[in-house]
Protein backbone atom coordinates (compact mmCIF):
# COMPACT_ATOMS: atom_id res chain seq x y z
CA UNK A 1 0.00 0.00 0.00
CA UNK A 2 1.44 3.41 -0.98
CA UNK A 3 1.38 6.45 1.00
CA UNK A 4 -0.86 8.11 -2.22
CA UNK A 5 -3.12 5.40 -1.42
CA UNK A 6 -3.49 6.78 1.47
CA UNK A 7 -3.70 10.44 0.34
CA UNK A 8 -6.45 9.88 -2.01
CA UNK A 9 -8.58 7.90 0.39
CA UNK A 10 -11.87 9.30 0.54
CA UNK A 11 -11.92 9.57 4.26
CA UNK A 12 -8.33 11.66 3.81
CA UNK A 13 -9.58 13.95 1.00
CA UNK A 14 -12.63 14.62 3.40
CA UNK A 15 -11.65 15.39 7.02
CA UNK A 16 -8.51 17.34 5.33
CA UNK A 17 -10.45 19.36 2.81
CA UNK A 18 -13.85 19.58 4.04
CA UNK A 19 -13.97 19.63 7.69
CA UNK A 20 -15.29 22.97 9.03
CA UNK A 21 -12.91 25.47 10.95
CA UNK A 22 -11.92 25.05 14.92
CA UNK A 23 -11.37 27.78 17.12
CA UNK A 24 -7.64 26.95 17.52
CA UNK A 25 -7.96 28.16 13.62
CA UNK A 26 -9.92 31.40 14.22
CA UNK A 27 -6.98 32.05 16.18
CA UNK A 28 -4.25 31.36 13.70
CA UNK A 29 -6.29 33.35 11.10
CA UNK A 30 -5.41 36.45 12.84
CA UNK A 31 -1.55 35.25 13.60
CA UNK A 32 -1.69 34.70 17.36
CA UNK A 33 1.52 33.33 17.95
CA UNK A 34 3.48 32.89 21.87
CA UNK A 35 6.62 35.07 22.67
CA UNK A 36 9.43 32.08 22.69
CA UNK A 37 7.63 30.72 19.16
CA UNK A 38 8.17 34.79 17.38
CA UNK A 39 11.28 34.92 19.11
CA UNK A 40 12.37 31.66 17.29
CA UNK A 41 10.67 32.35 14.68
CA UNK A 42 12.22 36.18 13.99
CA UNK A 43 15.08 33.63 13.67
CA UNK A 44 14.40 32.00 10.88
CA UNK A 45 12.88 34.73 8.61
CA UNK A 46 15.67 35.49 6.49
CA UNK A 47 15.25 33.36 3.10
CA UNK A 48 17.28 29.91 2.30
CA UNK A 49 19.46 28.57 -0.31
CA UNK A 50 18.12 25.14 -1.75
CA UNK A 51 21.38 22.89 -1.90
CA UNK A 52 19.77 21.55 -5.08
CA UNK A 53 19.37 24.58 -6.65
CA UNK A 54 23.37 25.14 -5.94
CA UNK A 55 24.01 21.67 -7.73
CA UNK A 56 22.00 22.65 -10.19
CA UNK A 57 23.55 25.60 -10.98
CA UNK A 58 27.10 24.65 -10.31
CA UNK A 59 26.44 21.95 -13.28
CA UNK A 60 25.24 24.18 -15.54
CA UNK A 61 28.14 25.94 -14.94
CA UNK A 62 30.64 24.03 -15.37
CA UNK A 63 29.22 22.56 -18.46
CA UNK A 64 29.11 26.10 -19.72
CA UNK A 65 33.19 27.01 -18.62
CA UNK A 66 34.23 23.69 -20.38
CA UNK A 67 32.36 24.06 -23.69
CA UNK A 68 33.47 28.13 -24.27
CA UNK A 69 36.75 26.97 -23.01
CA UNK A 70 36.78 24.94 -26.06
CA UNK A 71 35.28 27.59 -28.35
CA UNK A 72 37.35 30.18 -27.35
CA UNK A 73 41.04 28.52 -28.18
CA UNK A 74 39.37 27.29 -31.08
CA UNK A 75 38.86 31.19 -32.12
CA UNK A 76 42.37 32.50 -30.46
CA UNK A 77 43.85 29.37 -32.10
CA UNK A 78 42.97 26.86 -34.37
CA UNK A 79 41.37 29.66 -36.97
CA UNK A 80 44.94 31.31 -37.32
CA UNK A 81 45.86 27.89 -38.61
CA UNK A 82 43.38 27.41 -41.26
CA UNK A 83 42.90 23.37 -41.74
CA UNK A 84 41.26 20.24 -39.68
CA UNK A 85 38.47 19.99 -38.46
CA UNK A 86 35.34 22.10 -38.14
CA UNK A 87 34.14 24.48 -36.45
CA UNK A 88 31.03 22.02 -35.41
CA UNK A 89 33.30 19.24 -35.13
CA UNK A 90 35.37 21.29 -32.22
CA UNK A 91 32.29 22.30 -30.75
CA UNK A 92 31.22 18.93 -30.33
CA UNK A 93 33.99 17.44 -29.14
CA UNK A 94 34.27 20.57 -26.51
CA UNK A 95 30.41 19.98 -25.28
CA UNK A 96 31.05 16.15 -24.90
CA UNK A 97 33.92 16.78 -23.31
CA UNK A 98 31.41 18.77 -20.74
CA UNK A 99 29.27 16.54 -20.49
CA UNK A 100 31.55 13.63 -19.58
CA UNK A 101 32.94 15.76 -16.87
CA UNK A 102 29.83 17.27 -15.24
CA UNK A 103 28.46 13.20 -15.29
CA UNK A 104 31.55 12.04 -14.35
CA UNK A 105 31.21 14.92 -10.84
CA UNK A 106 28.13 13.82 -10.25
CA UNK A 107 28.95 10.09 -9.99
CA UNK A 108 31.58 10.70 -7.69
CA UNK A 109 29.51 12.85 -5.43
CA UNK A 110 31.01 16.24 -6.66
CA UNK A 111 27.73 18.23 -6.29
CA UNK A 112 26.60 17.21 -3.09
CA UNK A 113 26.22 19.38 0.10
CA UNK A 114 29.27 17.64 1.76
CA UNK A 115 31.31 18.91 -1.32
CA UNK A 116 30.57 22.54 -1.57
CA UNK A 117 31.33 22.89 1.90
CA UNK A 118 35.20 20.80 2.15
CA UNK A 119 36.92 23.76 0.13
CA UNK A 120 39.98 20.75 -1.21
CA UNK A 121 36.89 18.22 -2.36
CA UNK A 122 35.34 21.37 -3.86
CA UNK A 123 38.37 21.47 -6.21
CA UNK A 124 39.65 18.23 -6.44
CA UNK A 125 36.56 15.89 -7.52
CA UNK A 126 35.85 18.27 -10.73
CA UNK A 127 39.84 18.28 -11.56
CA UNK A 128 39.57 14.34 -11.66
CA UNK A 129 36.45 14.58 -13.34
CA UNK A 130 37.61 16.71 -15.91
CA UNK A 131 41.11 14.09 -15.99
CA UNK A 132 38.45 11.02 -16.80
CA UNK A 133 36.54 13.07 -19.33
CA UNK A 134 39.98 13.93 -21.75
CA UNK A 135 41.23 10.39 -21.21
CA UNK A 136 37.91 9.08 -22.81
CA UNK A 137 38.10 11.43 -25.81
CA UNK A 138 41.49 10.76 -26.00
CA UNK A 139 40.82 6.88 -26.16
CA UNK A 140 37.77 7.82 -28.53
CA UNK A 141 39.63 9.78 -30.65
CA UNK A 142 42.42 6.77 -30.78
CA UNK A 143 39.74 4.23 -31.73
CA UNK A 144 37.43 5.90 -34.58
CA UNK A 145 40.66 7.22 -35.93
CA UNK A 146 40.07 10.99 -36.17
CA UNK A 147 42.51 12.42 -33.84
CA UNK A 148 44.66 13.41 -36.25
CA UNK A 149 41.93 15.81 -37.55
CA UNK A 150 42.20 17.97 -34.36
CA UNK A 151 45.19 20.09 -33.27
CA UNK A 152 46.76 18.86 -30.21
CA UNK A 153 48.10 22.47 -29.07
CA UNK A 154 43.38 22.78 -28.91
CA UNK A 155 42.88 19.77 -27.05
CA UNK A 156 45.66 20.62 -24.26
CA UNK A 157 45.28 24.60 -24.50
CA UNK A 158 41.52 23.63 -24.25
CA UNK A 159 42.26 21.22 -20.92
CA UNK A 160 44.23 23.55 -19.47
CA UNK A 161 41.97 26.24 -19.79
CA UNK A 162 39.12 24.31 -18.67
CA UNK A 163 40.75 23.38 -15.73
CA UNK A 164 41.79 26.62 -14.24
CA UNK A 165 38.17 28.05 -15.22
CA UNK A 166 36.20 24.90 -12.94
CA UNK A 167 38.77 26.01 -10.16
CA UNK A 168 38.65 29.38 -10.34
CA UNK A 169 34.70 29.02 -10.13
CA UNK A 170 34.51 26.35 -7.62
CA UNK A 171 36.80 29.01 -6.07
CA UNK A 172 34.06 31.56 -6.16
CA UNK A 173 31.17 28.93 -5.05
CA UNK A 174 33.11 27.66 -2.02
CA UNK A 175 32.98 31.18 -0.45
CA UNK A 176 29.57 31.74 -1.34
CA UNK A 177 28.83 28.60 0.23
CA UNK A 178 30.20 28.90 3.24
CA UNK A 179 28.76 32.81 3.52
CA UNK A 180 25.29 31.16 3.07
CA UNK A 181 26.40 28.84 5.69
CA UNK A 182 28.05 31.54 7.76
CA UNK A 183 24.26 33.70 8.30
CA UNK A 184 22.22 30.17 8.29
CA UNK A 185 20.99 30.47 4.74
CA UNK A 186 22.22 27.19 3.39
CA UNK A 187 20.13 24.35 5.18
CA UNK A 188 16.70 23.13 5.17
CA UNK A 189 14.82 24.16 8.28
CA UNK A 190 12.30 21.82 9.89
CA UNK A 191 9.47 21.14 12.50
CA UNK A 192 8.85 18.29 14.09
CA UNK A 193 4.92 17.81 15.03
CA UNK A 194 4.20 15.20 17.70
CA UNK A 195 6.59 15.57 20.74
CA UNK A 196 7.72 12.65 23.37
CA UNK A 197 9.37 10.29 22.58
CA UNK A 198 9.27 9.68 18.90
CA UNK A 199 10.14 13.15 18.78
CA UNK A 200 13.35 12.27 20.74
CA UNK A 201 14.14 9.53 18.67
CA UNK A 202 13.74 11.07 15.52
CA UNK A 203 16.03 14.43 16.46
CA UNK A 204 18.67 11.39 17.88
CA UNK A 205 18.90 9.57 14.40
CA UNK A 206 18.80 12.78 12.47
CA UNK A 207 21.73 14.72 14.32
CA UNK A 208 23.23 11.14 13.88
CA UNK A 209 23.08 11.46 9.89
CA UNK A 210 26.66 12.82 8.47
CA UNK A 211 26.48 15.70 6.32
CA UNK A 212 22.97 16.37 6.93
CA UNK A 213 21.53 19.92 6.04
CA UNK A 214 18.61 19.77 8.04
CA UNK A 215 18.11 22.14 10.70
CA UNK A 216 15.48 21.75 13.71
CA UNK A 217 13.65 24.64 14.50
CA UNK A 218 11.37 23.62 17.49
CA UNK A 219 8.70 21.01 17.96
CA UNK A 220 4.81 21.66 17.84
CA UNK A 221 2.04 19.76 19.66
CA UNK A 222 -1.40 19.95 21.33
CA UNK A 223 -0.91 17.79 24.28
CA UNK A 224 0.03 19.25 27.64
CA UNK A 225 0.81 16.59 29.59
CA UNK A 226 3.35 13.56 30.06
CA UNK A 227 3.30 12.53 26.50
CA UNK A 228 4.79 15.59 25.34
CA UNK A 229 7.16 17.34 27.98
CA UNK A 230 7.80 21.07 27.32
CA UNK A 231 11.86 20.28 26.10
CA UNK A 232 12.60 17.32 23.99
CA UNK A 233 16.51 16.41 23.56
CA UNK A 234 16.75 20.03 23.44
CA UNK A 235 14.71 21.26 21.51
CA UNK A 236 11.65 23.54 22.56
CA UNK A 237 8.33 22.60 22.63
CA UNK A 238 7.12 25.98 21.09
CA UNK A 239 3.31 26.15 20.94
CA UNK A 240 0.28 24.16 19.48
CA UNK A 241 -0.84 22.91 15.85
CA UNK A 242 -2.43 26.24 15.35
CA UNK A 243 -0.02 28.86 16.38
CA UNK A 244 2.53 26.30 14.13
CA UNK A 245 0.54 27.52 11.01
CA UNK A 246 1.45 30.95 11.91
CA UNK A 247 5.03 30.23 13.04
CA UNK A 248 5.45 28.63 9.78
CA UNK A 249 3.91 31.85 7.98
CA UNK A 250 6.69 33.91 9.76
CA UNK A 251 9.42 31.60 9.18
CA UNK A 252 11.07 30.38 6.44
CA UNK A 253 10.52 26.30 6.79
CA UNK A 254 10.86 23.88 4.41
CA UNK A 255 9.43 21.25 6.27
CA UNK A 256 7.47 19.71 8.74
CA UNK A 257 7.46 15.93 9.78
CA UNK A 258 4.76 14.32 11.57
CA UNK A 259 6.26 11.89 13.97
CA UNK A 260 2.28 10.39 15.17
CA UNK A 261 1.93 6.91 14.25
CA UNK A 262 -0.30 5.63 11.40
CA UNK A 263 -2.41 3.86 14.01
CA UNK A 264 -3.67 7.51 15.15
CA UNK A 265 -5.48 7.89 11.80
CA UNK A 266 -7.87 10.29 13.10
CA UNK A 267 -5.09 12.58 14.46
CA UNK A 268 -2.80 12.63 11.62
CA UNK A 269 -5.64 13.58 9.14
CA UNK A 270 -6.82 16.36 11.46
CA UNK A 271 -3.17 17.68 11.86
CA UNK A 272 -3.09 17.23 8.43
CA UNK A 273 -5.80 19.28 7.83
CA UNK A 274 -4.54 22.08 9.48
CA UNK A 275 -1.07 21.98 8.15
CA UNK A 276 -1.35 21.75 4.60
CA UNK A 277 -1.83 25.38 3.70
CA UNK A 278 1.64 25.95 4.34
CA UNK A 279 4.14 26.04 1.21
CA UNK A 280 6.31 23.38 2.98
CA UNK A 281 6.96 19.72 2.44
CA UNK A 282 4.59 17.66 5.19
CA UNK A 283 6.25 14.15 5.52
CA UNK A 284 5.22 11.63 8.17
CA UNK A 285 8.45 10.16 10.15
CA UNK A 286 8.61 6.11 9.19
CA UNK A 287 10.92 5.42 11.61
CA UNK A 288 9.09 3.76 14.94
CA UNK A 289 6.06 2.89 12.84
CA UNK A 290 5.07 -1.26 12.26
CA UNK A 291 3.72 -0.58 9.70
CA UNK A 292 5.40 -1.17 5.94
CA UNK A 293 4.68 -0.13 2.68
CA UNK A 294 6.30 -0.56 -0.77
CA UNK A 295 10.32 0.59 -0.64
CA UNK A 296 9.12 3.24 -3.70
CA UNK A 297 6.92 4.85 -0.76
CA UNK A 298 9.25 5.86 1.07
CA UNK A 299 11.72 9.07 0.53
CA UNK A 300 15.14 8.89 2.64
CA UNK A 301 16.92 11.17 4.69
CA UNK A 302 20.07 9.61 5.22
CA UNK A 303 18.67 5.98 6.85
CA UNK A 304 15.84 7.14 7.88
CA UNK A 305 12.53 7.13 6.17
CA UNK A 306 9.60 9.11 5.79
CA UNK A 307 6.46 9.26 3.88
CA UNK A 308 5.79 11.88 1.92
CA UNK A 309 2.25 13.17 1.95
CA UNK A 310 2.49 17.10 0.47
CA UNK A 311 5.57 18.41 -1.39
CA UNK A 312 6.13 22.05 -1.70
CA UNK A 313 4.64 23.29 -4.78
CA UNK A 314 6.70 25.30 -7.71
CA UNK A 315 10.04 25.01 -5.54
CA UNK A 316 13.82 24.44 -6.78
CA UNK A 317 14.48 24.65 -10.30
CA UNK A 318 10.68 24.87 -10.60
CA UNK A 319 11.07 28.14 -9.31
CA UNK A 320 13.65 29.35 -11.35
CA UNK A 321 11.89 28.67 -14.56
CA UNK A 322 8.60 30.08 -13.73
CA UNK A 323 10.52 33.44 -12.63
CA UNK A 324 12.59 33.77 -16.28
CA UNK A 325 9.61 33.02 -17.64
CA UNK A 326 7.22 35.69 -15.81
CA UNK A 327 10.27 38.23 -16.11
CA UNK A 328 10.23 37.73 -20.04
CA UNK A 329 7.07 37.28 -20.76
CA UNK A 330 5.91 40.57 -18.53
CA UNK A 331 8.64 42.88 -19.86
CA UNK A 332 7.57 42.04 -23.35
CA UNK A 333 3.47 42.64 -22.74
CA UNK A 334 4.54 45.68 -21.23
CA UNK A 335 6.24 47.05 -24.22
CA UNK A 336 3.34 45.60 -26.41
CA UNK A 337 0.92 46.69 -24.66
CA UNK A 338 2.39 50.46 -23.22
CA UNK A 339 0.12 51.93 -26.39
CA UNK A 340 -2.99 50.66 -24.46
CA UNK A 341 -1.82 51.63 -21.26
CA UNK A 342 -0.71 55.27 -22.04
CA UNK A 343 -4.13 55.91 -23.61
CA UNK A 344 -5.69 54.28 -20.75
CA UNK A 345 -4.00 56.27 -18.23
CA UNK A 346 -5.04 59.35 -20.37
CA UNK A 347 -8.76 58.52 -20.17
CA UNK A 348 -9.00 58.14 -16.61
CA UNK A 349 -7.39 62.05 -15.87
CA UNK A 350 -9.71 63.20 -18.90
CA UNK A 351 -12.35 60.99 -17.15
CA UNK A 352 -12.09 62.09 -13.10
CA UNK A 353 -10.04 63.61 -10.76
CA UNK A 354 -7.58 61.74 -8.64
CA UNK A 355 -4.34 59.43 -9.23
CA UNK A 356 -4.44 56.86 -12.41
CA UNK A 357 -3.31 53.96 -10.31
CA UNK A 358 -5.44 52.26 -7.36
CA UNK A 359 -3.28 50.12 -4.47
CA UNK A 360 -4.63 47.50 -2.72
CA UNK A 361 -4.24 45.24 -0.26
CA UNK A 362 -4.52 41.72 -1.38
CA UNK A 363 -2.89 38.77 -0.06
CA UNK A 364 -0.02 37.02 -1.66
CA UNK A 365 2.69 34.02 -0.83
CA UNK A 366 2.15 32.39 2.20
CA UNK A 367 -0.49 34.68 3.63
CA UNK A 368 1.93 37.93 3.04
CA UNK A 369 0.20 40.95 2.38
CA UNK A 370 1.17 42.88 -0.34
CA UNK A 371 0.25 46.10 -2.65
CA UNK A 372 -1.04 45.17 -6.14
CA UNK A 373 -1.62 48.49 -9.00
CA UNK A 374 -4.29 48.75 -11.21
CA UNK A 375 -5.89 51.49 -12.95
CA UNK A 376 -8.31 53.57 -11.30
CA UNK A 377 -12.01 52.14 -12.13
CA UNK A 378 -13.95 54.00 -8.97
CA UNK A 379 -14.39 57.74 -8.41
CA UNK A 380 -11.56 58.65 -6.23
CA UNK A 381 -13.41 59.88 -3.30
CA UNK A 382 -15.87 56.65 -3.53
CA UNK A 383 -12.59 54.05 -3.42
CA UNK A 384 -12.61 51.36 -1.36
CA UNK A 385 -8.94 49.96 -0.70
CA UNK A 386 -10.62 47.61 1.91
CA UNK A 387 -13.14 45.90 -0.54
CA UNK A 388 -15.66 46.24 2.25
CA UNK A 389 -18.41 46.51 -0.34
CA UNK A 390 -18.09 44.26 -3.20
CA UNK A 391 -18.70 46.08 -6.84
CA UNK A 392 -21.97 45.21 -8.48
CA UNK A 393 -23.62 46.08 -11.70
CA UNK A 394 -24.62 49.51 -12.42
CA UNK A 395 -22.50 50.83 -9.00
CA UNK A 396 -22.43 54.45 -8.61
CA UNK A 397 -18.75 54.39 -7.20
CA UNK A 398 -17.72 52.96 -10.97
CA UNK A 399 -16.88 55.72 -13.44
CA UNK A 400 -17.58 55.77 -17.15
CA UNK A 401 -14.13 54.73 -17.85
CA UNK A 402 -14.29 52.73 -14.79
CA UNK A 403 -16.97 50.64 -16.37
CA UNK A 404 -15.35 49.84 -19.75
CA UNK A 405 -11.76 49.07 -18.48
CA UNK A 406 -13.25 46.57 -15.60
CA UNK A 407 -15.23 44.80 -18.68
CA UNK A 408 -12.27 44.14 -20.66
CA UNK A 409 -9.76 43.59 -17.25
CA UNK A 410 -7.26 46.13 -18.68
CA UNK A 411 -7.79 47.83 -15.12
CA UNK A 412 -5.13 44.73 -14.49
CA UNK A 413 -2.39 45.41 -16.85
CA UNK A 414 -0.48 47.68 -13.96
CA UNK A 415 -0.11 44.65 -12.76
CA UNK A 416 2.65 43.61 -14.86
CA UNK A 417 4.95 45.88 -12.63
CA UNK A 418 3.86 43.52 -9.34
CA UNK A 419 5.46 40.58 -11.49
CA UNK A 420 8.46 42.24 -12.70
CA UNK A 421 8.69 43.34 -8.80
CA UNK A 422 7.65 39.45 -7.91
CA UNK A 423 4.58 39.99 -6.08
CA UNK A 424 2.60 38.31 -8.99
CA UNK A 425 3.86 35.60 -11.11
CA UNK A 426 2.13 36.15 -14.51
CA UNK A 427 -0.53 32.95 -13.68
CA UNK A 428 -1.58 31.94 -10.74
CA UNK A 429 -4.44 31.84 -7.70
CA UNK A 430 -5.44 35.62 -8.45
CA UNK A 431 -4.58 38.04 -5.49
CA UNK A 432 -8.17 38.39 -2.94
CA UNK A 433 -8.26 41.34 -1.45
CA UNK A 434 -7.29 40.94 2.54
CA UNK A 435 -11.16 41.64 3.83
CA UNK A 436 -12.80 40.06 0.65
CA UNK A 437 -16.23 38.41 1.94
CA UNK A 438 -19.55 37.12 0.99
CA UNK A 439 -22.81 38.08 3.05
CA UNK A 440 -20.62 39.44 5.73
CA UNK A 441 -18.37 35.93 5.54
CA UNK A 442 -14.89 36.80 4.96
CA UNK A 443 -13.46 33.92 2.03
CA UNK A 444 -11.36 31.83 4.29
CA UNK A 445 -14.25 31.46 6.07
CA UNK A 446 -16.03 30.66 3.65
CA UNK A 447 -13.95 28.05 2.52
CA UNK A 448 -11.92 25.86 4.39
CA UNK A 449 -8.02 25.33 3.34
CA UNK A 450 -9.21 28.57 1.77
CA UNK A 451 -5.30 29.67 2.58
CA UNK A 452 -4.08 26.76 0.44
CA UNK A 453 -4.32 28.67 -2.35
CA UNK A 454 -1.34 31.16 -1.00
CA UNK A 455 1.32 28.07 -1.20
CA UNK A 456 2.40 29.86 -4.45
CA UNK A 457 2.64 33.42 -5.81
CA UNK A 458 -0.81 34.38 -7.27
CA UNK A 459 -0.96 35.35 -10.51
CA UNK A 460 -2.13 38.52 -12.96
CA UNK A 461 -4.44 35.83 -14.95
CA UNK A 462 -5.17 31.93 -13.21
CA UNK A 463 -7.11 28.76 -14.01
CA UNK A 464 -10.36 29.82 -12.20
CA UNK A 465 -10.30 32.89 -14.54
CA UNK A 466 -10.45 31.52 -17.85
CA UNK A 467 -12.94 28.75 -16.77
CA UNK A 468 -15.39 31.63 -16.06
CA UNK A 469 -14.93 32.06 -12.40
CA UNK A 470 -13.83 36.20 -12.82
CA UNK A 471 -16.10 39.47 -11.81
CA UNK A 472 -18.51 39.64 -8.73
CA UNK A 473 -18.53 37.24 -6.16
CA UNK A 474 -22.13 37.47 -4.95
CA UNK A 475 -22.84 33.74 -3.36
CA UNK A 476 -20.29 31.17 -1.70
CA UNK A 477 -20.20 28.78 -4.65
CA UNK A 478 -18.83 31.11 -6.58
CA UNK A 479 -15.89 31.58 -3.83
CA UNK A 480 -15.86 27.81 -3.66
CA UNK A 481 -15.41 27.12 -6.84
CA UNK A 482 -12.48 29.46 -7.61
CA UNK A 483 -10.60 28.22 -5.07
CA UNK A 484 -11.11 24.60 -6.47
CA UNK A 485 -9.67 25.64 -9.82
CA UNK A 486 -6.76 27.21 -8.02
CA UNK A 487 -6.02 24.17 -5.91
CA UNK A 488 -6.33 22.12 -9.00
CA UNK A 489 -3.40 24.44 -10.46
CA UNK A 490 -1.37 24.39 -7.76
CA UNK A 491 -1.42 20.81 -7.98
CA UNK A 492 -0.55 20.54 -11.85
CA UNK A 493 1.71 23.18 -12.48
CA UNK A 494 4.13 23.12 -15.71
CA UNK A 495 5.25 25.56 -17.97
CA UNK A 496 3.12 24.21 -20.63
CA UNK A 497 0.20 24.79 -18.20
CA UNK A 498 1.53 28.35 -17.22
CA UNK A 499 1.17 28.76 -21.40
CA UNK A 500 -1.95 27.19 -22.19
CA UNK A 501 -3.78 29.57 -19.28
CA UNK A 502 -2.09 32.75 -20.89
CA UNK A 503 -3.41 31.97 -24.39
CA UNK A 504 -7.03 31.47 -23.01
CA UNK A 505 -6.69 34.23 -20.83
CA UNK A 506 -8.28 36.76 -24.38
CA UNK A 507 -10.59 34.56 -25.05
CA UNK A 508 -11.74 34.35 -21.68
CA UNK A 509 -11.91 38.27 -21.37
CA UNK A 510 -14.99 38.08 -24.09
CA UNK A 511 -17.35 36.71 -21.40
CA UNK A 512 -17.69 39.38 -19.40
CA UNK A 513 -21.16 39.15 -17.79
CA UNK A 514 -19.69 39.06 -14.17
CA UNK A 515 -17.66 41.59 -14.66
CA UNK A 516 -18.72 44.91 -13.95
Amino acid sequence: MAVDEIRDKPDFRRVVLDSPPSGEEDKLRRGQLNALAREVAEQFSSDVVSPGLIAGFARLAEFMIITLCGLAVYHFYVTNQGDGASWAAYAAVSATGAALTVIATQAIDGYQLETFKNRLRQISKPAAALTVAVIILLIAGFFLKISFEFSRIWFVAWAGASLAGIVGFRMMLSAYVFRLMSSGRLERRAVIVGGGEPAALLIRQLESQPHSDIRICGIFDDRTDDRSPPVVSGYPKLGTIAELVAFGRMARIDMLIVTLPLSAEARVLQMLKRLWVLPVDIRLSAHTNKLRFRPRSYSYEGTIPFLDVFERPIADWDAVTKRAFDLVAASALIVLLSPVMLATALAIRLDSRGPILFRQKRFGFNNEVIDVLKFRSMYHEMSDPDAKKVVTKGDPRVTRVGRFIRKSSIDELPQLFNVLKGDLSLVGPRPHAVHAHTANRLWDEVVDGYFARHRVRPGVTGWAQVNGWRGEVDDEEKIRQRVNHDLYYIENWSLLFDIQIMLMTPISLLKTENAY
